[in-house]
């Protein structure tokens, strides 16, 4: 999709559509307001006609309306006072409808509605993301290709918001280009996305971008270097382990940011195997790894002027005779010891030895990104992102990265009260703490090896990916980490 900015009346844009704002009591936004007075009332007559339902998102098109060079208009309902989900969700209506028309491109009048403490850039920034999300089609398997036309959108902004808008609309675009490699990462099926391809992707991700690069270890590295938990995942499967380092250096000599994303390129359980109903989503369970990449490439195409390290931890956990057991007891890379008592607990043990690689970087902050239990689905849903963490600030800056971008989180607690969940006979944890508060005793267990840096930990199980007849992967938390970033940068 391309994106650009002008700043011309809506009666002189040559355009196949015109997207404008209409009240819900059927009075018109300025620029809805230009094409009526042009049009000798046309709009106000039609809306007297009780065609539309002025309410929020609901939409109406108009062919040929007078005086105007427009083949179509676009109206659009909304309320008295517009907050940010509804923003989105307006541009997403008025997408949709304007999918089901033949239109190639569209001009859009929707960034001049009043926000709610939002001005010209966050509205741009916001309705790029959301046309983006409402045009990605994964048809990279299919023999029949999507059809939709519309390629190009133009937003209107006066001539003393021209510039932000534009730098907004550039901006965005990056981190929307972020989200889609993550998505498309996700949903690829795991016969094509294993270690070993994420470990190539991130590869030519390096080739791409002169401050960014990337080394990948193997089995026989990880063994030498201790990373036993890690290994412990990947023994039932024929695919060879990967860990995945990516660079990227433009802040000098500060502190990297490390992010560390959980790569389970499918989860059947291993030994502790899963109900065969939906297995067929744990292709998803490498979304946190997806993330990290899809993050790193919207910060290098942004040239943002920082340090970060992504750290990825690529693995399948199946099922064989040479898979791990329950009751097996493993050697991590800090040295303690776990006894595994679930090996469908897997994606903390893969996160366990990636955090303690994450140390040789010196961080100043270490963030890990994990589709890790279904807990955390049960308690927060689809709509937000599990939070936790040992360092308040940290904690405090993602919430307010996630307010502006619109990629919520919600901080759950860390309290020492949990940790006694994690008691071995036999070693110094076990890798699951019982039923109650599972999202949070997962984090327990990533604690145990975040002593020396600042840390938060993100469970994306709820967020990541869809089910039901809108299946697929969302992307998130892309935005969010780079909204992160830029504050930080900031």
């Amino acid at each position: 999709m391309e994106f650009n900015v002008k700043n011309a009346p809506p009666e002189k844009q040559r355009s196949a559509c015109l997207i404008v704002g209409v009240h819900e009591n059927h009075s018109l936004s300025g620029s809805a307001k230009q094409i009526d007075d042009i049009s000798k009332g046309y709009l106000s007559s039609i809306l007297k006609q009780g065609d539309l339902e002025a309410k929020l998102g609901k939409t109406l098109l108009l062919h040929n309306v007078p005086n105007i060079t427009a083949k179509r208009v676009l109206l659009v309902g909304y309320g008295d006072t517009i907050n940010d989900n509804q923003y989105r969700q307006i541009i997403i209506d008025a997408m949709e409808a304007l999918h089901a028309t033949s239109s190639a491109d569209a001009v859009c009048y929707l960034a001049d509605l009043d926000v709610t403490e939002r001005d010209i850039a966050w509205k741009v920034r916001q309705a790029v993301e959301s046309i983006q999300a409402t045009a990605y089609a994964f048809d990279q398997l299919k023999t029949e290709k999507d059809k939709r036309k519309l390629h190009k959108i133009t937003f209107n902004a006066s001539s003393s918001q021209r510039e932000m808008a534009k730098k907004a609309c550039v901006e965005a675009k990056k981190i929307a280009d972020g989200i889609k490699f993550t998505k498309d990462l996700g949903n690829l099926p795991s016969n094509i996305c294993t270690p070993s391809y994420m470990a190539e992707q991130a590869k030519d991700l390096s080739k791409l971008h002169d401050k960014l690069s990337c080394k990948v270890l193997d089995k026989d590295r990880m063994e030498k270097d201790g990373m036993n938990t890690l290994l412990a995942v990947s023994k039932g499967s024929n695919e060879p382990p990967k860990l995945i380092i990516l660079e990227y250096k433009n802040g000098g000599k500060d502190a990297p940011v490390v992010l560390v994303g959980k790569g389970v390129t499918f989860d059947a359980g291993g030994i502790s195997i899963k109900h065969s109903k939906d297995m067929d989503e744990m292709k998803y369970d490498m979304c946190g790894a997806a993330s990290v990449l899809g993050t790193i490439s919207a910060v290098a195409e942004l040239k943002l002027p920082i340090n970060i390290v992504g750290i990825i931890p690529c693995v399948e956990n199946l099922p064989s005779g040479t898979a791990t057991k329950p009751g097996d007891i493993v050697t991590s890379m800090s040295g303690q010891t776990i006894e595994i008592l679930n090996t469908d607990a897997e994606g903390r043990l893969i996160l366990c030895d990636a955090l303690t690689y994450a140390e040789r970087y010196k961080p100043s902050v270490v963030i890990d990104i994990a589709t890790l239990t279904g807990a955390c689905v049960v308690a927060l849903g689809k709509h937000a992102t599990g939070l936790l963490g040992n360092n308040e600030p940290l904690i405090q800056a993602l919430l307010q990265a996630g307010q502006f971008s619109g990629d919520r989180v919600w901080q759950l607690p860390l309290w020492d009260d949990y940790q006694k969940q994690l008691d071995s006979p036999f070693a110094d944890m076990a890798n699951i703490g019982g039923r109650e508060g599972g999202t949070i005793t997962a984090s327990c267990f990533l604690s145990r090896f975040t002593g020396k840096y600042q840390w938060a930990h993100l469970d994306i199980a709820g967020t990541a990916w869809l089910s039901g007849k809108e299946k697929g992967a969302t992307g998130r938390p892309v935005s969010l980490l780079v909204q992160y970033l830029i504050d930080r940068c900031s």
